[in-house]
């Protein structure tokens, strides 16, 4: 999930809010990252991703969609233009003998856009995925269309191009979770407040860009984790609740998000929350 489950939102302005971004970016790698793994799943699945397929991933991250790609013999590069702390993680995933790429063949890793993962000799992409889930923050989908604009030249035609996005409010049990990120960011609803998911998000999206939507399909996601703590970290890793945290403190973030992880308690303290994410799969022009 560049993946994050949702695209980066800065603070509101003059805001400051210290994060460490290192230890961020291991609560997401660690805790957050793996819960869309039925996500990955389904989509790879579905388009029979093994030999032969050479996928770019929009918002990359740390990587883990990368290398479940890879492992089913995939040829993948990842950009990732705003998260620096998440991509070094890539490379250790992706390279662990840290060079800068592998051989001709093998896994790259892009400190930038889409056009920076071009070049000579480069083949055509004919896959992409950006599975960042939008449908839950407003404005979470600002920018995409413009990158898979920029990466639809670097395809072959007719390529899939693979969008998420969050379910309906009603079967995501951790919309009434995200609610607190709007409730303590108040007055800075305007920008970074929760939503919800909309049916039709992703053609938006998509049209917006050119592409030609051609499928969909619903994944059951859900959130679980050990315990309180671990969700709290999992979940702020996100950057969510960044405005919240700017708005009032981390200490009053923490309180709030542990009193709504409540009713998701089980018995033995882990921590369960039922969602559902769906993808779509459009078509570049």
């Amino acid at each position: 999930m560049t993946p994050t489950l949702v695209q980066s939102h800065l603070p509101h302005a003059g805001t400051a809010l210290r994060v460490d971004l290192g230890a961020r970016a291991r609560d997401w790698a660690e805790i957050q990252e793996r819960m869309l793994v039925p996500l990955y799943e389904a989509v790879y699945e579905r388009l029979d991703v093994g030999d032969g397929t050479r996928l770019l991933g929009l918002g990359c991250g740390s990587g883990l969609a990368l290398l479940m790609a890879a492992s089913r013999g995939a040829t993948v590069t990842g950009v990732d233009p705003s998260a620096p702390e998440r991509l070094a993680l890539a490379r250790k995933r992706l390279l662990p003998d840290g060079a800068p790429q592998a051989e001709a063949g093998g896994a790259r890793l892009v400190a930038g856009g889409p056009g920076d993962a071009a070049g000579p000799g480069v083949p055509a992409y004919n896959l992409v995925t950006a599975f960042q889930p939008i449908g839950c923050m407003a404005g979470d989908s600002e920018g995409l269309s413009g990158l898979l604009e920029a990466a639809a030249p670097l395809t072959d035609r007719g390529t899939p191009v693979v969008l998420a996005g969050w379910g309906p409010p009603e079967r995501c049990a951790t919309s009434s979770v995200m609610r607190v990120a709007t409730k303590l960011a108040d007055p800075l609803r305007s920008a970074g407040s929760w939503r919800p998911a909309l049916r039709d998000d992703l053609e938006e999206v998509a049209q917006r860009a050119g592409l030609k939507p051609d499928g969909s399909g619903r994944v059951a996601c859900p959130f679980g984790y050990a315990d309180v703590e671990s969700a709290v970290r999992g979940l702020l890793s996100t950057g969510l609740f960044d405005a919240a945290v700017g708005a009032t403190d981390k200490a009053q973030v923490d309180k709030e998000l542990t009193e709504a992880l409540h009713p998701h308690r089980r018995h033995d303290g882990t921590v369960w929350m039922p969602n559902v994410f769906r993808y779509l799969i459009a078509r570049t022009p």
